[in-house]
């Protein structure tokens, strides 16, 4: 049958339910247990009251067997009509896959062995108007995955799997945080101008104030303030926003966890990183390696530690005081195809640098230190090299997962770097130099370390996910039409 068909025939068994007077849509209801403690705690001729999703359903002559399944697990329930004692006939043949429903009744072993719920009444919560996809099991088509998120939760159990161990790594990273004194804090997500990072943002108007607003790019900034501000030990899991291209690692809404530490630097943010998530990924996944993809990923500390500058210098003999012309000479003589830039700046061509290492095949962690001080204008430099800065980027299977400094606290500096920092931005967006931190760091920044973590691309890694868009529940999808 057609879509609109089977659609149709539900309609119908709908108007008959109400015909003989039956809720189809039914009232809060009081279960004595969930399915998977029904079976841990199995107990024939025990009565049981459950809920949940009408999952399979077999005829035997009078007899129905059927799967219902809630969060937890699934069961069999065994139905005959002449045992079922309210309205059993029109229940029972109402009854569709997708259907939720309630369940009173007794437990029993099927002469095959199946726990099984004998059903004594059936209580309709919600009547299934679309039915599953066909092979509900097997779900594939991708794009009706992610908009359809609710189809993908109820046909793929590995699916919902992913977001119940989503939900617990963010638990534990905020238990861990907690523990070492860390405040979780909340910053702002409209903001008067983008700032904290390097990105295009998405622009809006506030019409009280009439003003232009930005959706934040990154909460850096503000938990600096808080930092001068007296707390000294902060965290956000926040959401941010950049208007660029979407991937298998990029989306434009995005979670992030901010970490500042008041007197202490990226060495600190470094322990910091190895601990938390080798220990979150022993929390998660029972070992601390884990398998990604069909690789193996060991994050068993200590991590390894490269220099990002000497890996540059090796790879392409570019160094930090070169001027934009000759490091893009010198990365063409590495790369086969042709250079497509935009704007001819040291930043822009470090970003192809930085591609080409990427492709590279790291599985394991690795912390790439000693990036060029050019890079990070938040960042304070090296006291024996101004050129490099005290800053790394932690990468795991390919993709960068965290980026820390340590924080510049000199407001004249900061002032000149940023605006530097605006004169090299390659980026298209509104960007200005924020001058209200500006003003803040005046008053006295601590020393500090600073540490960003994608959260997205960690639980990725720690749940076999290949695609960005299967750890985030509802994607932002290109529409239809």
């Amino acid at each position: 049958m057609e879509v609109d068909e089977i659609r149709q025939v539900r309609l119908d068994k709908l108007k008959k339910l109400k015909d003989h007077d039956i809720a189809p849509y039914g009232m809060r209801f009081d279960r004595t247990s969930s399915i998977s403690d029904v079976l841990k705690e199995f107990e024939e001729e025990k009565e049981v009251i459950i809920a949940g999703r009408l999952m399979a359903s077999r005829s035997h002559g009078k007899v129905v067997f059927a799967d219902l399944e809630d969060q937890s697990g699934k069961i069999q329930l065994f139905i005959k009509v002449q045992q079922v004692t309210t309205n059993g006939f029109e229940v029972v043949k109402a009854l569709d896959i997708g259907d939720i429903i309630g369940i009173k009744g007794t437990l029993f072993i099927t002469k095959t062995g199946q726990q099984s719920v004998r059903v004594a009444e059936i209580t309709f919560l919600s009547k299934s108007l679309l039915s599953l996809p066909e092979k509900w099991h097997g779900l594939k088509d991708v794009d009706i995955r992610y908009r359809q998120r609710y189809v993908d939760m109820i046909a793929n159990k590995d699916i919902k799997e992913i977001f119940i161990k989503r939900s617990k790594i963010v638990t534990y990273i905020r238990a861990f945080l907690d523990k070492l004194g860390f405040l979780e804090v909340e910053t702002p997500m409209l903001q008067p101008m983008a700032g904290g990072a390097r990105g295009r943002p998405f622009k809006s108007q506030h019409n009280a104030y009439d003003m232009d607003v930005f959706l934040r790019i990154a909460p850096e900034l503000y938990l600096k303030r808080l930092l001068i501000g007296g707390l000294e030990r902060v965290y956000e899991i926040n959401r941010n926003f950049r208007n660029e291209g979407v991937s298998t690692r990029h989306n434009p809404e995005f979670t992030m966890l901010e970490v500042y530490q008041a007197y202490g630097d990226y060495q600190d943010m470094m322990k910091l990183t190895e601990d938390l998530i080798s220990s979150l990924a022993e929390e998660i996944t029972g070992s601390c390696k884990v398998n990604y993809q069909g690789k193996e990923i060991d994050f068993t500390v200590p991590w390894e530690r490269r220099s990002f500058a000497q890996v540059v210098k090796e790879k392409f003999d570019i160094n930090p005081e070169d001027d934009a012309r000759i490091m893009l000479d010198k990365v063409k003589a590495h790369k086969s195809q042709k250079i497509k830039i935009d704007k001819l700046t040291r930043s822009a061509v470090m970003k192809i640098v930085e591609d080409m290492l990427e492709e590279e095949e790291i599985i394991n962690p690795v912390f790439f230190t000693d990036y060029f001080t050019f890079l990070c204008p938040l960042a304070k430099t090296s006291p024996d090299n101004k050129a490099i800065s005290q800053r790394f980027e932690v990468f795991i299977s390919g993709m960068e997962v965290g980026n820390a400094y340590s924080e510049l606290n000199d407001a004249q500096e900061q002032r000149q770097r940023l605006q530097e920092d605006l004169d090299d931005d390659v980026e298209t967006g509104n960007r200005c130099v924020d001058e209200d931190f500006l003003k803040a760091m005046e008053y006295g920044m601590p020393p500090a370390g600073g540490l960003g973590i994608g959260v997205d691309r960690l639980v990725m890694l720690l749940t076999n996910a290949p695609s960005i868009r299967d750890v985030i529940l509802f994607p932002l999808m290109k529409p239809l039409q």
